[in-house]
């Protein structure tokens, strides 16, 4: 969240919106990295797997990770 705070800081209640440069660069930056290294692979059970969950009232997300041959 921290890449993208300029951007979440827009939606504030009594914010003012206005798009400056910071937000411009904040949006251009994460552009980037969601198209830069996107890996989608069907997941192997012989490998480890970590699950990261955040859940909020208002939404959810999670994320499948799964150990690669550079350990990542």
């Amino acid at each position: 969240m921290t890449i993208a705070r300029p951007l979440h800081d827009l939606f504030k209640k009594e914010q003012k919106w206005e798009w400056t440069e910071r937000q411009k660069k904040t949006f251009k930056e994460l552009k980037e990295r969601f198209v830069k290294e996107l890996v989608l692979t069907a997941p192997s059970l012989n490998k480890k797997m970590r699950i990261e969950v955040d859940a909020l009232n208002y939404a959810m997300e999670d994320v499948l990770s799964m150990e690669c041959e550079d350990g990542l």
